[in-house]
């Protein structure tokens, strides 16, 4: 169900380098961190929105571990609590490799995880994710549709807030 939400909430609230997502935080910058702060040295966002109190801002063309992203990150009145990049990639081949290299990273970096697909299996999802430190990061790629590889990261507080435990 907090998956579903997460990509549902995607919708409703949304690195130059790999390395800079940690547990503290999206893109080097802490959990919390202000707005203007952030819009400071990413630049002005393609949008802007805000629904129940979370604003979100969408960037076009954004790096991540060296693939072109759609981001979207969400503040709350406390600032930010998370962020998704959505990946281009032209065809079945590259969904692939995007996402074993992204969750190889993330391996890398956080360890196994909690679900961790490694049987390759065509035309189904595959999902990793991670808690480190009670934040939450999700890695998917569904190669039945033609959906972008989606990785979601939350701060402590809105994965509490997601899942109902706020």
């Amino acid at each position: 169900m907090l998956v579903g939400f997460l990509f549902l909430g995607a919708v409703l609230f949304a690195e130059e380098g790999a390395g800079k997502d940690d547990a503290a935080g999206f893109r080097g910058f802490p959990w919390g961190t202000s707005l203007e702060e952030f819009t400071g040295r990413e630049g002005a966002p393609v949008s802007r929105e805000t629904v129940d109190g979370m604003v979100s801002l969408a960037y076009e063309n954004k790096e991540m571990s060296g693939r072109a992203a759609y981001m979207l990150v969400y503040f709350s009145g406390a600032g930010l609590e998370g962020g998704a990049y959505y990946f281009l990639n032209k065809d079945l081949n590259e969904v692939m490799d995007c996402y074993r290299e992204l969750q190889q990273t993330l391996v890398s970096q956080y360890g196994p995880g909690i679900l961790m697909d490694e049987i390759i299996r065509e035309m189904f999802p595959y999902e990793s994710s991670w808690n480190p430190s009670g934040a939450y990061i999700h890695l998917k790629a569904n190669t039945r549709t033609n959906e972008p590889v989606t990785l979601w990261y939350s701060s402590p507080a809105l994965t509490k807030k997601l899942i109902g435990n706020s």
